[in-house]
């Protein structure tokens, strides 16, 4: 699924079309992604206006069009917004376009796993979108508030929370792996024994370098990091050479170095480290 930097990178690429009318809709007649808002309301909500711009928050996205009309949705695991010539001929899992006089603004979304809603907020963005939780990048994703999320579920496998997106928006699986293998964690480390400071820096740094270069243009962060080489059975690990362990926890796969992140012994997963 594109966590907080793909999704960011996604937003973008729309950008080219800032200040255009909609002329026409393609709105698709799958009803599973159009669950939020029926297929039949863009065209009649879109045609006429023109599109004003995009912002993120985590995995969520917003676009904002004239007089107050927001188009809200996320990926799912396999959706993406591409940009196409003003004639381009939807495909089979183009569920929504919207054509302009130089562009067609595109979802395609394979699994149908992504979702889209209109929504009337004359005053600025949804109500809903505004009380959506602190970002890790923003003033507000503090110390305090990491404490208090790793004190929320302290037995929880930490790698498991990190994907609550109450706490942790825009962290996916690999963002989480990358935090735990930067930390010397292994992914089953209990939340509540987790240093709060430590844990909110690192996610804090991947972010913000996230941001820098996948963000941007797709491009890869630093080599060292575990990201880079966990695509891939049979990878090793960037510091110590050691092979990439895997296994699925609570649902969802995890990839750790067995060398630089050992389980977490019994006796220290019961006593949590006094900061």
């Amino acid at each position: 699924m594109p966590e907080l930097a793909e999704v960011a990178y996604y937003a973008k690429r729309w950008d080219p079309a800032q200040g255009q009318v909609i002329r026409r809709v393609h709105a698709g007649s799958k009803p599973r992604f159009f669950r939020h808002t029926p297929a039949a309301a863009f065209p009649a909500g879109l045609v006429g206006r023109s599109y004003s711009g995009a912002r993120t928050h985590g995995k969520k996205l917003l676009f904002a069009f004239q007089g107050g009309l927001w188009l809200t949705g996320h990926l799912g695991m396999t959706g993406e917004l591409l940009l196409g010539p003003p004639d381009h001929a939807p495909t089979t899992h183009d569920h929504l376009v919207l054509y302009t006089p130089r562009q067609a603004l595109i979802f395609r979304d394979s699994r149908m796993f992504g979702a889209v809603r209109l929504e009337e907020s004359p005053s600025g963005p949804p109500p809903a979108w505004l009380a959506l939780p602190p970002e890790i990048l923003s003033p507000s994703f503090t110390t305090a508030r990491a404490a208090a999320a790793l004190q929320r579920h302290p037995r929880s496998p930490l790698k498991a929370f990190l994907l609550d997106q109450d706490w942790f928006p825009g962290i996916g699986n690999w963002m989480a792996d990358e935090a735990l293998y930067q930390l010397h964690l292994h992914p089953a480390t209990p939340s509540g024994t987790v240093d709060p400071a430590a844990l909110r820096k690192t996610l804090r740094a991947i972010c913000q370098k996230s941001m820098q270069t996948i963000a941007v243009d797709w491009s890869d962060p630093p080599p060292s990091w575990l990201m880079t080489h966990r695509w891939k059975s049979g990878g090793s690990c960037p510091r110590c050479r050691s092979g990439l362990a895997r296994d699925t926890l609570r649902g969802r796969t995890a990839c750790w170095c067995p060398t630089c992140q050992p389980p977490t012994a019994p006796a220290e997963a019961s006593n949590p480290p006094k900061h």
